[in-house]
C-alpha cells in the first residue's frame, strides 16, 4: 500500500488540476462542454487507481479529509460573499421570477431523485445524490453534500453524486442549444434589442477604494481574513445549531450565510472592505483544489452496481428540465426571445454549472442575436444567488430522509 500524507495529497491535487487544463486545451469537445479541469484530472487519477487496485498491483491511500473540508468551506464562504441583495433589484421582476423558478427546479429534482430511488430499490438518500445537489448544484455541491450523505451511512455517496454531476454537466452542454433553437423556430422569435451591448454580470472588477489605500498583499490578506473569519464563525454556529436542534446541517451552510450577512452589511453601511475580484480568485482556487481532491478520492470500484440506477435518474432529470423549461419557464418569463435564450442558460446551470450556462448563451446569441436581459439574469442567479435557495432545499431533504 502507498500512503500519501496531506501535503503530498495537496501537491498531487494541484498537479492533477494542471493536467486537466492541459487535456481540456487539447480536446475541443471537453472545452465545448465546459467540463472543469479538476474533474478531468481527478477522474483520470481515480481511473488509474481503480485499475491498479483491481489488478492487485497497488493500493493508494490519500490523507484528504482536512484539506478537502478546508477548501470546501472556503469555496462556499466565497459564494456567500458574492450574494449581494442589490443584485436582485438590478435584475427586476424577471430576475426574481428566474430565481424562484430555480428554487422550484431544485425542489422537483429532489422529488425525482427520491421517488426513482424507491422504484429502483436504492436508499432515498442515494437518490438525492442525483437530485439538485448534483444537477443544479454542480460538482461543488455534489462533492460537499455527497460527503454529508456519506457521513450518514450511505456508502459511495460522494462517488455517486460526482458521477451524476458529470453526466448532468455533459447533458446540460448538449441539449441547451437545441431546446432554444426549437423555441425560436416554433414561435418565430427575434431579438428586440440586438443593438445593445451584452455585459457579463458575472464579471467583477477590483475594489479601487482599497487599491488606492493599501498594498496588494495587504488587500489579499484582508480578503483571506474575511473568508477565514466567516468560516470560523459560521462553522461554529452551524455546529451549535445542529447540536441544539438535532437538525443536521453541513458546517459550510453556516459559513455561507455568515458571509452573506457580512457582504450585505458591508454594502449597505459603505464599509467597502470586500474586493470581489480577489474573493473570486480565492473561490476559483478553493473550488479547483476541492474538486481535484474530491474526484481523485472517489472509489470507482464501488459504483458499478449503482451505474444503471444513476443513469436512469439523470435521464429522467434531463427530460424533466426540458419539459419544465418549454412548458412552464418559457411562458413564465414572457414567451419572447429573451425568455428562450434564458432557457439555454437555465438548462446549462440546471444540469451542470454556470460556465455551461454562459457557454450556451454565447453559442445562441452569436447565431440568433443579442439578449442583454439574459446576460444580466443568468450569470447573476447562476453565479451568485442560486445557492441561497439550493442549500436550504437540499439540507431539508437530507434531514427528512436521514
Amino acid at each position: 500500500m502507498l500512503e500519501l500524507d496531506a501535503i503530498t495529497t495537496l501537491a498531487l491535487a494541484s498537479v492533477l488540476y494542471l493536467v486537466g487544463i492541459y487535456i481540456i486545451n487539447h480536446a475541443s469537445i471537453l472545452k465545448r462542454l465546459c467540463i472543469p479541469a479538476p474533474v478531468i484530472g481527478g477522474l483520470l487519477f481515480a481511473i488509474i487507481v481503480a485499475i491498479l487496485e483491481t489488478t492487485g498491483l497497488l493500493t493508494i491511500k490519500l490523507d484528504s479529509d482536512f484539506i478537502q473540508d478546508f477548501f470546501m468551506l472556503a469555496f462556499f464562504t466565497t459564494i456567500g460573499l458574492g450574494a449581494s441583495f442589490k443584485l436582485l433589484r438590478l435584475g427586476g421582476k424577471v430576475l426574481i421570477l428566474y430565481f424562484i423558478f430555480c428554487g422550484v427546479l431544485a425542489f422537483f429534482q429532489n422529488i425525482i431523485g427520491v421517488s426513482l430511488a424507491k422504484l429502483l430499490n436504492i436508499p432515498p438518500l442515494l437518490g438525492l445524490t442525483a437530485g439538485s445537489m448534483s444537477m443544479e448544484g454542480g460538482h461543488g455541491n455534489a462533492a460537499a453534500y455527497g460527503k454529508t450523505v456519506q457521513d450518514l451511512g450511505i456508502d459511495s455517496a460522494v462517488t455517486a453524486a460526482l458521477a451524476a454531476a458529470t453526466l448532468g454537466l455533459v447533458a446540460g452542454g448538449l441539449i441547451g442549444g437545441p431546446v432554444v433553437k426549437f423555441l425560436i423556430n416554433k414561435y418565430n422569435l427575434k431579438p428586440e434589442n440586438a443593438e445593445e451591448t451584452m455585459e457579463d454580470y458575472s464579471d467583477v472588477t477590483s475594489n479601487q477604494y482599497l487599491h488606492k489605500r493599501m498594498a496588494p498583499t495587504t488587500i489579499f490578506l484582508m480578503q483571506f481574513a474575511i473568508v477565514a473569519i466567516c468560516m470560523a464563525i459560521g462553522s461554529y454556529l452551524g455546529t451549535q445549531f445542529s447540536d441544539l436542534t438535532g437538525i443536521n446541517i453541513p458546517i459550510y451552510v453556516g459559513a455561507m450565510f455568515i458571509a452573506v450577512i457580512i457582504r450585505n452589511i458591508s454594502e449597505y453601511s459603505n464599509l467597502n472592505i470586500i474586493d470581489m475580484k480577489l474573493i473570486n480568485s480565492i473561490s476559483d482556487v478553493s473550488l479547483s483544489l476541492f474538486l481535484s481532491i474530491a474526484l481523485m478520492s472517489i472509489k470507482l470500484t464501488e459504483i458499478y452496481q449503482l451505474a444503471i440506477p444513476l443513469i436512469i435518474i439523470v435521464l429522467v432529470q434531463v427530460v424533466f428540465i426540458v419539459l419544465f423549461s418549454v412548458l412552464i419557464l418559457f411562458r413564465g418569463l414572457g414567451k419572447d426571445y429573451d425568455a428562450a435564450v434564458m432557457i439555454g442558460g437555465f438548462i446549462g446551470h440546471g444540469l451542470g454549472a454556470t460556465p455551461n450556462a454562459m457557454a450556451n448563451l454565447d453559442v445562441i446569441t452569436k447565431k440568433y442575436g443579442a439578449s442583454p436581459k439574459a446576460y444580466l439574469v443568468v450569470p447573476i442567479v447562476g453565479a451568485f444567488l442560486i445557492d441561497l435557495l439550493g442549500v436550504p432545499i437540499v439540507t431539508t431533504f437530507i434531514n427528512i430522509f436521514s
